[in-house]
């Protein structure tokens, strides 16, 4: 069994190597030091975050602010600022360290998709399906938006008059549905298509994104209260709510038993076996990935259509999850993973991402394409808030406002940011949007928002042309919207309805 792991160590070094431009070599105590850094720099975005209100009234992660701060004291902000004779023109940091935060974003985005679904209970998809339907077909119709919106705008004003790669008619799904990790997770396949300032360009626009999403989603929350059009809003308490949503996350004490019973001989410590689940649904999707590739070469990639080929890891990291959990439940060892820690594994490996991604952000590209940056932000934002009141109360049959604005945030951000303007205008959950919403991200997180179809968009725009691609995603844009408002809509619609 040696030989396979060098083989895979050595296949993984290669394909980081290729992401990254250059050798994949490095001293472990430089890696060591990067991420004593990363740490020390969350504390200080955290404390910044703290004394600097306007961060925490746009809700801000620390993890960004640690970015920027390690943006503006490397040599590209502070050793522009420094004479050519100072001991700062490279930055504070050194060479080595910089370069283990450039290979950074693109290893640990897969830790972050491959613990996406461990430790979630999956139920039947009839019920999954029957719950969250209409919220799939309106958080689709976003995400294809996106890609309309982006082609179009790429193919009659950013290719003909600045020369843009049509790759940038993919950049405002990959940053606004896929978010910091995504974009810097796809640093490597826009390097391999041509298009090296797509990873920046899409760093940018996942900052704006979230910024766009809170600002515009407090804007429309205050609107929709003074409308009463938050439906939740005018139901009577129940007395089984609770001002803690957190409790309804607590596990069930036959899970604790029989967790206890696992763990009893296995002498391991609880975050050790965690790790060692996500490490397999990490294999798991890289051997899946291999496979797609081998099929790809016998078949179709013989006539020069390469897509797999340009796929990165993580969104098949995100089915080895999938599949690890799905193994462990019919083995009945579903209890040894814990939903709790695989959330702060996921949250660490993401800070990590954000941080070194936004450290090794080139400012230069930004500034070199700072017309195309602004048309593509403000062509998302102005999609995904028109969609939202337009076609939100046309497809969402109950509570529209409260399950809209959950995935509108969620299309200019996070998942975080959707979650956070839903608690906003239904703290209490009435709704059952907050359901809706987490059983909708099983049918959406695989295809797109940094999903299957996220992570080849850019090869498939290389392949089949920018006109060829926006038939395609106007096409899929179509049968969502056909499914929303025709299958799933109704009219005339009540002003409050039941949770679905």
């Amino acid at each position: 069994m040696l030989f396979p792991s060098i083989e895979l160590l050595s296949h993984t070094t290669n394909l980081l190597a290729a992401a990254t431009g250059g050798p994949a070599e490095f001293n472990l105590q430089d890696a060591f030091f990067a991420f004593v850094i990363i740490a020390i720099l969350l504390l200080v975005g955290r404390l910044i975050r703290q004394k600097v209100p306007i961060l925490r009234a746009l809700y801000i992660p620390s993890s960004i602010v640690a970015g920027v701060v390690a943006l503006l004291l490397g040599p590209q902000v502070l050793g522009q600022l420094v004479s050519p004779d100072s001991p700062w023109v490279e930055g504070v940091f050194s060479e080595d360290i910089r370069q283990v935060w450039k290979q950074s974003p693109g290893v640990f985005i897969n830790v972050v998709f491959a613990a996406l679904f461990l430790g979630e209970t999956l139920p039947s998809p009839r019920d999954i399906w029957r719950k969250a339907a209409p919220q799939v077909a309106f958080g689709q119709s976003l995400a294809w938006g996106q890609y309309v919106v982006g082609l179009l705008l790429t193919l009659l004003v950013l290719t003909p008059v600045f020369g843009m790669s049509p790759i940038a008619g993919a950049l405002i799904e990959i940053a606004f549905e896929g978010g910091h990790g995504t974009a810097a997770g796809m640093a490597g396949t826009f390097t391999e298509l041509g298009f090296p300032d797509g990873s920046d360009l899409a760093l940018g626009l996942a900052t704006v994104g979230i910024v766009a999403g809170i600002v515009s989603g407090i804007l429309l929350a205050n609107w929709g209260r003074r409308r009463g059009l938050v439906a939740s809003a005018k139901l009577e308490p129940s007395t089984a709510e609770s001002d803690d949503l957190e409790i309804t996350h607590l596990e069930h004490p036959d899970i604790v038993a029989a967790r206890k019973r696992l763990m009893r001989d296995l002498l391991i410590d609880p975050i050790s076996l965690n790790l060692g689940f996500v490490g397999l649904a990490i294999v798991i999707g890289w051997g899946i990935l291999e496979v797609l590739k081998q099929v790809e070469a016998a078949t179709w990639g013989q006539n020069g259509l390469t897509i797999i080929g340009y796929v990165p890891l993580f969104p098949m990291a995100l089915v080895g999850g999938i599949v690890v959990q799905a193994l462990l439940a019919r083995l009945r060892l579903a209890p040894l993973v814990m939903r709790s820690l695989m959330e702060r594994i996921a949250g660490v490996a993401l800070d990590v991402t954000i941080v070194t991604a936004l450290a090794s952000i080139s400012l230069t590209a930004l500034g070199a394409n700072l017309v195309p940056f602004a048309l593509l932000a403000l062509a998302g934002i102005t999609w995904n808030v028109l969609a939202f009141v337009f076609l939100a109360p046309r497809i969402l049959p109950t509570f529209w406002f409260e399950r809209g604005i959950g995935d509108m945030g969620q299309s200019m951000g996070v998942t975080a940011t959707g979650i956070l303007l839903l608690r906003m205008v239904d703290p209490q959950n009435r709704s059952g949007a907050f359901e809706s919403f987490a059983y909708k991200q099983l049918f959406f997180e695989p295809i797109v928002g940094g999903g299957l179809f996220t992570a080849a968009a850019p090869a498939l725009i290389v392949q089949l042309g920018g006109w060829g691609t926006l038939l395609l995603t106007g096409g899929l844009l179509a049968f969502w919207l056909g499914m929303g408002l025709l299958v799933f809509g109704r009219s005339p619609r009540s002003s409050v309805g039941e949770p679905s």
